[in-house]
This record gives C-alpha cells, structure tokens and sequence, in this order.
C-alpha cells in the first residue's frame, strides 16, 4: 500500500509520456488528493525498460500489456482502492483512513501531520460533497 498527502494511492491504468513515446496501459498508483501519479512498483523495472528500447526504436506509440504479462489482479492487491471503483466509495473510504490516521497523529501529539490530514480531509470532504451532489 502507498501513501501520498495522508490518503492511500489508488491502482488505475493509464498512459505515461517518455520523450516522444507514449506507453498505454501501465499499472499506476494515484493520489485521489493531489492527483500525483506514479508506476506501480512491482513494475518500474520493466516499465522503464519498455519505454527506453521504444524510444531508441522510435516507436510513437507501445501498449505496455502487449510486451509485460503481469496480473492486473496481482498487480493491485495492495492497493485500498481502485479508480474503476464508484468514486463516492473510494472517497468515503479514504475519509475513513484518514480520520484513523488523524486519531494516530493526536495521541503523538504531532501538529504537522495533524494538519495535513486535516487539510486532505477537506479537499477529500469537498469531493465527497459535489459527488452526492451529482445526479
């Protein structure tokens, strides 16, 4: 499981530019915060890989799920939430970490973190408010 901004990171797919390259479908983990991004870590190594021999073969486009056969399944196993999920239950659920999370920072008595986590609790409580608003 990764952590970024005091919420879990999701598992998603997506694309990623290297130089002129763009590799389709490689296995993400995303803030659901900030909205940073990075290669999951079972498959950095080959990712990086893939995306260098594509470049130095001038490919302009590669799909990632064509050359690494990895388990999407065994891929996410760690991950709290997946971006296919509803989003209200994936905001609800990283409301619910991060509370937890919350009540660990105040025993410590750690004001940094405190704040942090108050201040993604309500960017994760604005979403959470505009999704129930959404028809």
């Amino acid at each position: 499981m990764s952590f970024c901004c005091g919420a879990s990171m999701m598992g998603t797919k997506g694309t990623l530019k290297h130089y002129r390259t763009q590799v389709h479908n490689v296995p993400l983990l995303l803030c659901p915060v900030c909205h940073r991004v990075e290669v999951h870590h079972r498959v950095e190594n080959e990712y990086e890989i893939l995306a260098e021999y594509a470049h130095g073969d001038g490919a302009s486009q590669v799909d990632f799920q064509d050359y690494v056969m990895e388990d999407e399944d065994a891929i996410f196993e760690n991950v709290v939430n997946r971006e296919s999920e509803d989003p209200l239950t994936v905001v609800q659920s990283q409301i619910d970490m991060s509370l937890d999370l919350l009540a660990v920072a105040k025993w410590m008595q750690d004001e940094k973190w405190q704040g942090e986590l108050k201040r993604r609790l309500a960017v994760m409580s604005q979403r959470r408010l505009r999704l129930q608003k959404q028809p």
